[in-house]
């Protein structure tokens, strides 16, 4: 670790961003692969509930995170790891698949850029000791959070419930960023907090207003960052998902009934706590 601070900022930089790139190609597969996944999982249950045999059901076994190796989903030809390298591959091929030329989504690239550029800002922010460190794992969860919760409207177990034991285990060892017992409170009233609006809600007016995945990532994040941080995460999110939600409805035209998924907005105003929470807090109190 000591060798590491005394490398030139420059270097270190620019090898988080590499680091960065890499780790959001891996991003898009766990957005890619891990809903079908969960939906292959799901299916075993129900038939094992149902008391049904597997040649019942037709469905496909779906990829693992790690194998089989990438394939262009319209012609089924493996990619070689020379057209898998982040970014600059999809650039190389025009955006376009090397065999059957069916054009390749601008999202996977993007995706992996932004990772690159968010890890740089959190290690720029807290440097690359232990405190960068942990922040990276918890932005990388927040996109492939962000990214499946954007297609599916789900925020999966297997992503939110480790990161919640990982931010107390993190502020139990190190107190990174909150004392254990601010973790702990942050941990329980993130997930209340948002479990009574739910119902609340509910009872309003008949309908649910969110998922169950909403409270978990909420409970992760006050694990992580405190509960003092909490109702700048709530204000920020409920902010921006109001004006992403108006414009969706005025540009695309959407009806306020579709249902807008709020785990990004909750990622991105914990992601904005991450770094500036604590300087809002004190603008807040004391302006």
């Amino acid at each position: 670790m000591e060798a590491l601070l005394a490398l030139p900022a420059a270097v270190v930089l620019t090898a988080v961003f590499v680091l960065g790139l890499l780790v959001g190609s891996f991003l898009n597969v766990v957005i890619l692969r891990l809903p079908p996944l969960l939906m292959q999982d799901w299916r075993m249950q129900c038939r094992e509930l149902l008391e049904l045999n597997a040649e019942d059901s037709a469905a496909e076994a779906a990829p693992g995170l790690v194998k089989p190796r990438s394939r262009c989903p319209q012609c089924g030809s493996g990619i070689a790891w020379y057209d898998n390298i982040p970014v600059v591959s999809w650039l190389l091929l025009r955006a376009r698949c090397r065999h059957c030329e069916s054009p390749i989504s601008l999202r996977y690239p993007l995706v992996e850029l932004i990772t690159g550029l968010v890890s740089v800002w959190v290690v720029a922010h807290f440097g690359p000791g232990p405190e960068g460190l942990s922040a990276l794992v918890l932005v990388w969860a927040l996109i492939a959070a962000t990214g499946i919760d954007f297609d599916h409207q789900l925020l999966p177990d297997q992503i939110t419930l480790p990161l919640l034991w990982a931010g107390l285990l993190i502020n139990l060892n190190w107190q990174l960023f909150a004392s254990l017992e601010d973790a702990v409170i942050g941990a329980v009233a993130g997930y209340l907090l948002l479990w009574g609006v739910f119902h609340a809600f509910r009872l309003a007016t008949g309908k649910e207003g969110m998922g169950y995945g909403d409270f978990k990532l909420l409970a992760a994040l006050g694990a992580w960052l405190g509960w003092q941080l909490l109702p700048v995460i709530i204000l920020l999110a409920s902010l921006v998902g109001a004006v992403v939600g108006i414009l969706m409805m005025i540009i695309a035209r959407r009806g306020k009934d579709i249902p807008i998924a709020f785990g990004p907005y909750l990622a991105a105003a914990g992601f904005i706590a991450l770094l500036y929470g604590d300087a809002l807090v004190a603008f807040w109190l004391y302006p």
